[in-house]
């Protein structure tokens, strides 16, 4: 018989607030009527300095499909909380889910800039990725080195070996999902490669919080100075091209109101 939902949810309290920010976001973005290319990475935008798309992409959904394959694997990858007598623990996965949140959506830019400067794949200048498998194939990947012995269980009743599973479902999802970042997971399964072989190491909660406050400052930096949030007036502007439409915050007595035109239609790529 397995175990009540709240008592597997305190075991993994770190996966639970992940789960309930990331749908809580898909919600949001829903109910505003907020299309991807809005909060999407691309490169071209990047290019343009909006680098904080890196951490809204992660966190962000195109559809309720979409947030739920993502947050189904993800909820199974939360064993990795409850492994603290290997060195991981809860504490390992929050340092190390702000490293593999950053640092793929870095090494997938670098991707796509090599891709069109080297090899003129002009193809991913307009591709917009969204979605948080970048660290659920991170998180699969720490697992196979660590635990190669143990499964992932998808939707109960999909089971996976899990020494297997990063490049099986970087495969399955590229046949059956035809939007699907292959990029965007293949970032995630390098990155947590060099995690878990010790390439990327020394996070204590020291450096996690102080990369947590780096990364807030440039969050913030970036909206600024990119000119997609004027912190003066709330307002955030087209992000991408002055012909797309823009989202504004608007005072309404005691609150605000967020307007918005119809959303643009162009390329995405899930992760």
């Amino acid at each position: 018989m397995g175990k009540p939902l709240l008592y597997e949810i305190l075991e993994k309290p770190a996966t639970s607030c992940v789960i309930g920010v990331c749908s809580a976001i898909w919600f949001y973005i829903q109910k505003k009527n907020i299309g991807y290319s809005h909060v999407g990475l691309s490169y071209e935008t990047s290019i343009e300095g909006h680098h904080w798309r890196i951490i809204t992409s992660a966190f962000s959904h195109i559809s309720v499909l979409h947030l739920v394959f993502n947050m189904s694997a993800l909820w199974s990858l939360g064993v990795v909380e409850q492994l603290g007598n290997m060195g991981l623990g809860v504490a390992y996965y929050l340092q190390y889910t702000l490293v593999l949140v950053v640092l793929s959506g870095v090494l997938v830019l670098g991707m796509y800039h090599v891709l069109i400067q080297r090899f003129k794949v002009e193809y991913f200048r307009r591709v917009t990725a969204v979605g948080y498998s970048c660290v659920v194939f991170g998180w699969m990947t720490i697992l196979a080195v660590k635990q190669p012995s143990s499964k992932l269980d998808l939707f109960g009743f999909l089971s996976l070996p899990i020494s297997f599973a990063p490049f099986e479902s970087l495969i399955f999802t590229s046949i059956i999902v035809p939007q699907a970042s292959f990029l965007g997971h293949l970032s995630g399964i390098i990155t947590g490669y060099a995690i878990a072989w010790g390439l990327i190491h020394g996070m204590n909660n020291y450096w996690g919080v102080s990369m947590l406050g780096w990364t807030a400052l440039m969050f913030v930096f970036s909206l600024k100075r990119s000119g997609a949030c004027d912190f003066n007036f709330l307002e955030i502007e087209s992000v991408t091209d002055p012909s797309l439409p823009s989202v504004r915050f608007m005072a309404s007595g005691n609150g605000r109101t967020l307007q918005m035109s119809s959303l643009p239609v162009g390329d995405a790529e899930i992760v």
